[in-house]
């Protein structure tokens, strides 16, 4: 199964749905919390799915489950970003939410997991994308930009 992943900050909008384009994805599976702020940009929500149908003709598809909670959210910005901590929390936070099970792997399948953070390295896409290899297995992520 195959698995993009892109984050939208630091990125133009042509180059980000340049990045959509070309990559094979067929939906933006939306892993953010909050999916309307105004700090979005051409990634808030009902602009997003117009762009995607429009420009890239994708689907868009918003998984609030595959989100932290606002707490933890809080907790991290509060704490000085212990990432860490942060990592080992929403990590038993996926496994309390059960989404191995909960899932359609049909859903995720050639989809493009999206949040804002430029880079996968410090960002809660890769551990979604990692936790479902290790219970899915056979898992191929492309962190695309």
């Amino acid at each position: 199964m195959n698995i993009f992943s892109i984050g939208f900050t630091k990125k133009s909008a042509q180059r980000f749905f340049d990045l959509l384009r070309t990559s094979g994805t067929k939906r933006i599976v939306d892993v953010r919390l909050n999916n309307v702020s105004q700090l979005a940009g051409f990634a808030k929500r009902d602009d997003l799915i117009y762009f995607l149908r429009e420009i890239c003709g994708i689907d868009y598809l918003h998984l609030p489950e595959l989100a932290p909670t606002k707490q933890m959210l809080d907790d991290y910005r509060k704490e000085h970003k212990d990432w860490n901590k942060y990592e080992g929390q929403f990590l038993e936070l996926m496994r309390e939410r059960c989404i191995e099970s909960k899932l359609s792997k049909e859903a995720i399948a050639e989809g493009c997991l999206l949040c804002s953070e430029d880079k996968p390295h410090y960002c809660h896409r890769r551990l979604v994308a990692q936790y479902l290899d290790e219970h899915w297995g056979n898992v191929k992520v492309r962190h695309l930009g």
